[in-house]
């Protein structure tokens, strides 16, 4: 194992020749002597960015969520990440009265700070290597346990976890800390903040203020407490200073964030599978989709309703469809399989290899092949039937009455009736239809839903549109009341509905596959784990970072323009001319709020207005290697002063999660002057600007 880390230590050295790939961990920084990071421009050390010692950098930095980065940029705990990230508290927190989702909203007292319930902030506290503690062990489990208490004895209010990372080649103990008590503070209308949705989403140029602010709050006595009248703005330990200097074409740039997951260690054959996969839920997210969409535009409740579950949906559903065409444009599966060739080649040329990873690839492949029906038949079945939002609101009550053994459903249905808020019945209806159509087309014979009640028990050969008229005509979860009332009268009333039947005919098939799918991969972590272990041996002299998985990480570049085709330059930023070159009245994604215009015609742009042209900078392009869960992380200078927040990929580039393409790959960062401008200008909330710290 040391040697193990002896090779990543010794490719870590060899980095400054490709400061633009990598997600890096922030342990391992000092170990390059702040070499590369200097070669590449920056002006802080190592220590500056990640200490366990004294404040630095990484304190500053929050988990948003669970699912994106924030950042801290006052000393009174004001949060900034992107309007998207915020989009579904700000969307729970809106009524048709209050539409802070579509009309945006700014707090201008600290009374006016609205708290959202279930929404929290995590700050990471240190990490440990305690790989060599974990090796050899029969059984790691008692170790890990005791690592874990006094880890959290030593740290008060702290939570700790072992994370592993290069397919368990190595193991952290990472020590968190969480708060609860988060409060929404302000975000641009949706016009501003998802400006040209799902048009221009993963695309470049763009024009999107994609930001929003909350606030942490804690207990009187510094602790992480739940919301309470009595809690108090967090002090800080870290904020952001903000530079308004904007950028420059080759400017450093490095961002701190949480990246989610990418597939860099992924082999030809899983690469395969996975796209083949992911056409599946293309295909079913389609449809559901086009009929979200329609009755979104058809009616406004409706549209704030399903805002936030359309918008998750087409986010992955788009990233798909570019990812499939860059890998076919960019030839990543061939490339792959030259790579294990001359591995495989690299292998052979000893015996110790060959014993170690000579049979590695075929291991995987063969754990490949033997699940790809099962994993085919769960995303179809995840992606159909499961998503009709009935099946849903049971499985939600289940998952309750599994976590708090003893609880009835009638408690269950209580602990989950908010989901109702955003229910259209009838939406529903359509959807469910259209997805059993979908599904009894692609799914195998074995895997239909049989046994569904009222008459319809052969799948193969029902009237699904009759089926789904019966479905949602008898079934008491259309309406918390009906389900209410009706486990008033029978405790065991849910036993008898309709969606208990297809609930059950759904998981049954699930649990089927998931036991099939559980035995073909028995070997495949372990020859994963032999694989990244030969690899790294392989390229011992090239740069070397585990695959993300939601763990604080360091990339670094440039402000670079790009040329995404024959004859085709893009600049490296935009400006708030392009916004109203793109406005559509017409079109609900390309609508430019009359304040904005107005701002834009008399050319008040205060101190926001870039100083060579004059004109509000909007988004800039860098070369930093990120991908979700990077949404909403600082985009900081040289000297880790905030000049943005990334917030997207680049179309050209949707491989990147598993090749990092350093000719083609950008990552989009709206511009933190248009930030602030959109703040202090359109908003109004000026008092925010003040609680900032500004750079020299």
């Amino acid at each position: 194992m040391k040697k193990f880390i002896a090779i990543i230590a010794a490719a870590l050295v060899c980095l400054g020749a490709r400061a633009d790939e990598g997600m890096w961990l922030l342990p391992l920084l000092e170990q390059i002597n702040g070499k590369a990071l200097a070669d590449a421009g920056c002006r802080l050390t190592p220590d500056e960015i990640y200490s366990i010692n004294h404040s630095s950098l990484k304190d500053a930095i929050v988990h948003f969520g669970g699912g994106c980065t924030g950042e801290i940029i006052s000393r009174d705990g004001l949060l900034v990440t992107n309007h998207h990230c915020g989009y579904s508290s700000i969307q729970g927190l809106s009524t048709s009265e209050h539409n802070y989702l579509m009309d945006g909203y700014w707090a201008m007292t600290r009374a006016d700070e609205i708290p959202c319930p279930n929404l929290t902030v995590t700050f990471l506290i240190s990490m440990e290597d305690v790989t060599d503690r974990l090796a050899g062990l029969e059984d790691p489990n008692p170790v890990r346990r005791e690592l874990r208490k006094a880890a959290e004895e030593a740290n008060p209010g702290c939570h700790a976890q072992i994370t592993s990372f290069y397919n368990d080649n190595v193991y952290y103990l990472i020590v968190y800390k969480t708060y609860d008590d988060i409060r929404f503070v302000g975000a641009p209308p949706a016009s501003v903040g998802k400006f040209g949705g799902e048009t221009d989403n993963w695309m470049w140029p763009r024009h999107t203020g994609d930001f929003s602010m909350f606030r942490v709050y804690m207990a009187p006595d510094g602790s992480p407490e739940a919301y309470s009248e009595s809690n108090v703005p967090l002090a800080a330990e870290r904020h952001l200073k903000v530079s308004l200097k904007g950028v420059q074409k080759g400017d450093y740039t490095m961002i701190l964030g949480y990246p989610g997951r990418t597939q860099r260690f992924q082999t030809a054959a899983q690469l395969q599978q996975m796209i083949e996969v992911q056409r599946i839920a293309i295909d079913a997210r389609t449809i559901r989709q086009e009929i979200m969409w329609e009755a979104m535009c058809a009616d406004p409740q409706v549209q704030l309703k399903y805002a936030n579950k359309y918008a998750s949906s087409a986010n992955g559903w788009k990233k798909w469809q570019g990812e499939e065409l860059a890998f076919g444009k960019l030839g990543i599966i061939d490339r792959e399989i030259e790579k294990e060739a001359a591995f495989m080649k690299w292998v052979g040329k000893k015996k110790t290899r060959k014993e170690q990873y000579g049979d590695a690839l075929d291991r995987i492949a063969a754990c490949v092949q033997a699940s790809d029906e099962a994993r085919k038949a769960m995303t179809l079945l995840m992606e159909a039937p499961w998503r009709i939002e009935l099946v849903g609101i049971l499985s939600a009550m289940s998952n309750y009455n599994r976590r708090t053994p003893g609880a009835s459903a009638k408690t269950a249905l209580e602990a989950i009736k908010g989901v109702y808020r955003d229910y259209v019945p009838e939406l529903d209806r359509k959807e469910a239809a259209a997805l059993l159509k979908f599904y009894r087309e692609r799914a195998l014979e074995r895997d239909y839903l049989n046994d569904l009640g009222g008459g319809f028990d052969n799948f193969a050969s029902i009237d699904i549109d009759a089926y789904v008229n019966y479905l949602f005509t008898n079934s008491d979860f259309v309406d918390p009341k009906y389900i209410g009332d009706a486990l008033d009268d029978d405790p065991d009333a849910i036993f008898n509905d309709p969606v208990t039947r297809l609930y059950a005919s759904i998981y049954n098939v699930y649990r089927t596959r998931l036991a099939e799918y559980n035995e073909a991969i028995e070997d495949l972590d372990a020859a994963l784990k032999a694989y990244t272990a030969g690899l790294m041996e392989w390229q011992k002299k090239q740069p070397s970072y585990p695959d993300a998985n939601s763990t604080m990480r360091l990339t670094y570049g440039h402000v670079l323009p790009y040329n995404p085709k024959d004859a085709v330059r893009y600049s490296y930023f935009t400006t708030l001319d392009g916004v109203m070159q793109k406005e559509d009245p017409t079109n609900p994604e390309f609508i430019v709020p009359a304040g904005l215009r107005a701002l834009w015609e008399a050319k008040d742009f205060g101190q926001y207005a870039d100083g060579a042209d004059g004109k509000v900078h909007t988004c800039f392009l860098t070369n930093n290697d990120i991908t979700g869960g990077n949404s909403g992380s600082p985009v900081l200078d040289a000297d880790g002063n905030l000049i943005g927040l990334a917030f997207d990929g680049n179309w050209e580039s949707m491989s990147s999660d598993v090749m990092f393409e350093p000719d083609l790959q950008r990552c989009i960062c709206v511009d933190i002057r248009y930030v602030l401008f959109l703040v202090d200008k359109l908003g109004g909330a000026s008092h925010l600007i003040k609680e900032l710290d500004f750079a020299e």
